[in-house]
């Protein structure tokens, strides 16, 4: 029967589509990587992969194969861990949403370092579709992302809940309110992150599929909330922001600025979230205690008055 390194190598072939990468992903040469998995292929009697396709590709009856080697690689990970008592050491890979890494890894990064120095922590700034691929593939171990997902495959440790605010130009209406009702928030003054950000679904799930702000015969699409202030700065409009972004604002831009929305407000529900086959439980227990801890006190912990915005709309 197949060893556990050639069920590693069958496992990196599959991941990567490609003989020479997961020979460089599995620290040895071509030649032996391609025989071993040929070899593994004679044990069991199935063509697991055709070799004819670019990237390969796994064979019908070898993708069933290449879930059960996974399981296996994965109980082999926890025995090992389990017999070493490395509950709090070993590698873990951390996938963060760019709407939320600027603000939440500082958080927790140092204290976490401080208190686990024997783990290896690998963060990595994804979307959320690449995330959830990532951690469906067990590429990643987990990741920070708004919730709740609707994925099988994947649980969820809530960690907060991120209430919504209005950025809008200095002369807007909509500044000389204590709040803003969601009812007044035009869609044709609206600014928008660019496709692939949750938090763009959400938005526009609250605000309506209408017309975007644009400047002259150009619209914009913006990658960070940085850019969509700079453009309404530049050419008015408004558009919405998590108090995670908020909060990094000088208090007198916030003053100035920023309003909050009226009740229930809005939020984004943000949580860790990972394989349901995932072994690496105790680290991820601490990374949520960290976050839980250290997030500032602005952020609820449990569900309250506020509105849960879905992803997709």
């Amino acid at each position: 029967m197949p060893s556990i390194t050639q069920l590693q190598y069958i496992v990196a072939l599959h991941r990567t589509g490609h003989f020479g990468k997961a020979a460089a992903e599995c620290h040895v040469s071509q030649p032996t990587l391609s025989s071993l998995v040929a070899k593994a292929e004679d044990e069991l009697g199935v063509v697991l992969f055709d070799r004819r396709t670019k990237p390969v590709a796994p064979t019908e009856p070898g993708l069933a194969i290449i879930a059960l080697a996974q399981e296996v690689l994965t109980a082999h990970e926890r025995l090992v861990a389990a017999a070493a008592g490395a509950d709090a050491s070993g590698e873990l890979v951390l996938g963060v949403i760019p709407t939320l890494a600027p603000y939440v890894l500082p958080w927790f990064l140092g204290p976490f370092v401080e208190r686990y120095p024997r783990v290896q922590l690998t963060v990595v700034e994804r979307t959320t579709e690449g995330i959830v691929d990532a951690i469906r593939a067990l590429r990643m171990d987990a990741g920070i992302v708004a919730t709740p997902l609707g994925e099988s495959l994947l649980e969820s440790r809530v960690l907060f809940y991120d209430p919504f605010y209005v950025y809008a130009e200095a002369s807007s209406t909509m500044l000389a309110a204590g709040e803003v009702a969601v009812s007044d928030l035009d869609p044709a003054g609206l600014w928008l992150l660019e496709d692939g950000h949750c938090f763009r679904n959400q938005v526009i799930h609250l605000c309506g599929r209408h017309a975007r702000k644009t400047l002259g015969t150009v619209r914009f699409e913006a990658g960070s909330f940085e850019t969509l202030r700079a453009l309404i700065d530049e050419a008015g409009g408004f558009t919405l922001v998590p108090e995670s972004y908020a909060r990094t604002l000088p208090p007198k831009t916030r003053l100035a600025r920023i309003r909050p929305l009226a009740e229930p407000t809005p939020v984004r529900e943000v949580s860790l979230v990972s394989h349901r086959a995932c072994w690496k439980t105790a680290l991820l227990d601490a990374i949520a205690a960290l976050l839980r801890v250290h997030a500032p006190r602005c952020f609820p912990r449990e569900r309250g008055a506020g509105e849960v915005l879905p992803i997709d709309d």
